[in-house]
């Protein structure tokens, strides 16, 4: 079996668990026998976090595999994926790790499964290095249904670093196939809107201070626009500990979604979460792309799947995205181009990722 056996050096590029999400994902919907080495060696602790674990688990369980290596620490694991199928699957980071991250790995392989799947996430919501969950609902979700699937997510209840605590409840049903996506017309801003939260034992002025130097930054850039960011004190029975942030959303003409989100923590004044987070969505604006920097990496293994030619215009590329085509293209059969786009005005760094799909097809419908 071995020799059938996928080789992944889980220590080149981003060198991080983003490796492991997008090979055991593909992994399990391809049915390849997978050995990844040296997981997560760019990192500063190597091997397998908790979240990481729980992604491998999850993966394991939806398709019945069969997973070696998986404790917290290891570098090396070994995966035999079985035939994927439907039903309520849990998954518990037993910490803050990103349900979010979760998401990502376990949502490309129900597409493909043979009924519909609930899967119970459980661990941060809004947590760091990791999308927040207000980002997958308010941006993710409506530009990735744009593939040809819907999904349910219900936040159940919020949790924050460092225990977590949260918990999600995606439901979704399979597809025969996934649509390609033509993301190239970025359009004119029409609204931007988002919410800066706080919970557990913070007071709501941390939320409007935060919205409050967010509008006060984007204002500089963006004179005749309504800019409403609710501030908002989450409810103590749906949040779990302490925490506070902010999101905005900045949304066009043509429906494209770019957002800017940043978190509070011990010590980091509020005025300067809001700043951050209205400078992360400033500078997405710029670039005239069509999706932002967090989306650009979560879109790939949809494009791979996808039957047919996808484009997308992006700014830069980031190191998550080119590590995202590497893997994708190393296990499927789609071909990625990137190219730097011509009709921009050439001071803008804008590209176009396009990408002729593998056409899976769920062999189940």
């Amino acid at each position: 079996m071995d020799g059938d056996r996928v080789e992944i050096d889980g220590g080149i590029m981003e060198g991080g668990g983003q490796i492991l999400r997008v090979s055991t994902a593909l992994s399990c919907l391809l049915g390849l026998p997978l050995r990844v080495r040296r997981i997560r060696a760019g990192r500063s602790q190597p091997g397998l976090r908790p979240q990481h674990l729980s992604g491998l688990e999850i993966i394991r369980d939806l398709c019945e595999g069969k997973l070696e290596g998986g404790e917290i620490g290891s570098t090396e694991i070994t995966f035999t994926p079985g035939k994927i199928k439907g039903g309520t699957h849990i998954a518990d980071t037993k910490t803050a790790g990103s349900v979010c991250l979760l998401m990502q790995v376990a949502m490309p392989c129900v597409l493909f499964a043979a009924s519909p799947s609930e899967l119970h996430l459980k661990g941060g919501t809004n947590a760091e290095m990791a999308p927040q969950i207000d980002y997958t609902v308010m941006v993710f979700k409506p530009i990735i249904e744009k593939f040809n699937f819907t999904f349910n997510c219900d936040i159940k209840k919020r949790g924050y670093y460092p225990q977590g605590g949260g918990e999600v409840v995606v439901q979704m049903s399979p597809v025969k196939e996934l649509s390609p996506i033509n993301l190239t017309e970025r359009g004119t801003v029409t609204k931007i809107y988002g919410r800066a939260f706080v919970a557990g034992a913070l007071p709501i002025k941390l939320a409007k201070d935060m919205s409050a130097a967010a509008v006060r930054c984007i204002r500089k850039e963006i004179r005749d626009l309504y800019i409403n960011i609710q501030p908002v004190r989450e409810p103590d029975d749906q949040a779990f500990g302490t925490g506070s942030g902010i999101i905005i959303v900045a949304e066009t003409s043509t429906g494209c979604l770019l957002a800017g989100s940043s978190l509070g923590k011990r010590g980091k004044n509020s005025d300067k979460v809001g700043i951050e987070a209205a400078e992360i969505l400033l500078r997405n604006l710029k670039h005239g792309g069509t999706v932002d920097d967090s989306l650009q990496d979560q879109l790939i293994i949809f494009m791979a799947l996808a039957k047919g030619v996808s484009r997308v215009k992006s700014g830069p590329i980031t190191l998550h995205t080119q590590t995202a085509i590497h893997f994708a293209e190393q296990l499927t059969k789609a071909k990625f181009t990137v190219t730097k786009s011509e009709e921009e005005d050439p001071s803008k760094d804008t590209y176009i990722i396009e990408c002729q799909g593998m056409g899976m097809i769920n062999p189940n419908l």
